[in-house]
């Protein structure tokens, strides 16, 4: 095999297998399972960015990353006869065959409420968890912002949940009350366990509104940023420096920021 087969999925296998096999790259060689977890999430949060971003050249070059990932899992798996890529594709394959009856079967669903209820029931027959509880694994391993919406999510599709937000903010008003008093009390475990009723019910307030948590507060973090570096600036043009002016001066320049600011 050569290095420029016409058949992408082809050459990517063949390069990686050249990087793994003895006389490759080093640093390719020395990779686990474990060692490459950062790399998968990194990769996943750089195609997040790229998405964002609306570049269809650089979506695909970030895709592209990711997608090596587990290409090489499947080369290192290989090496031990544990399963290849050909083995993850076909197994894919039959689960999404499995899981969409609607579309390979006989079943019919008219809803993506309906689709993604369908695909609940038929996960947790397959895993055998249909005695289990109704949220057991959910989202187990995904940040707590992220698990925080899944969970709520899939509670919902048994009927458990508000109509609407109004009831939302409600809830939160009641949390943000409950927090005050830990925070009264000084009961250190008491603020935390308040503090993330709290956070919960802004995630569940997000989710009503159709808004993904993670991504809202990913986003304010960058307003933060930018408007953080334009203050920095403002200080600097008035011969100010950022840590020895006074909060009322920061405060002065952050306002002025916030009012030109279009984001």
């Amino acid at each position: 095999m050569s290095l420029d087969h016409p058949d992408g999925m082809t050459r990517l296998r063949y390069i990686v297998h050249r990087l793994r096999a003895p006389g490759g790259c080093p640093w390719d060689m020395e990779q686990t399972h474990e060692s490459l977890i950062p790399h998968v999430l990194e990769e996943a949060y750089e195609v997040a960015d790229a998405i964002k971003s609306g570049n269809p050249e650089l979506i695909c070059e970030e895709l592209g990353d990711l997608l090596l990932q587990p290409v090489l899992h499947a080369e290192i798996a290989s090496e031990t006869g544990a399963f290849d890529l050909d083995q993850m594709a076909h197994g894919l394959s039959e689960k999404l065959i499995r899981r969409h009856p609607h579309v390979f079967g006989d079943a019919s669903v008219a809803t993506t409420d309906a689709v993604l209820t369908q695909w609940d029931a038929i996960k947790r027959q397959e895993k055998g968890t249909q005695k289990e509880g109704h949220l057991h694994g959910v989202g187990i391993g995904l940040p707590a912002l992220i698990r925080g919406q899944k969970l709520q999510k899939k509670a919902a599709r048994v009927g458990f949940d508000w109509p609407d937000a109004t009831p939302v903010f409600a809830k939160i008003r009641e949390e943000a009350a409950e927090l005050e008093e830990a925070i009264a009390s000084g009961q250190a475990a008491a603020i935390e366990e308040e503090l993330g009723d709290l956070l919960f019910s802004v995630v569940n307030l997000a989710r009503k509104l159709g808004v993904e948590s993670e991504a809202a507060l990913a986003a304010a973090n960058e307003k933060f940023v930018r408007r953080f570096h334009a203050v920095e600036a403002s200080l600097t043009a008035a011969g100010l420096e950022l840590g020895k002016a006074t909060l009322k001066e920061m405060d002065a320049a952050w306002d002025a920021v916030k009012l030109n600011s279009n984001s």
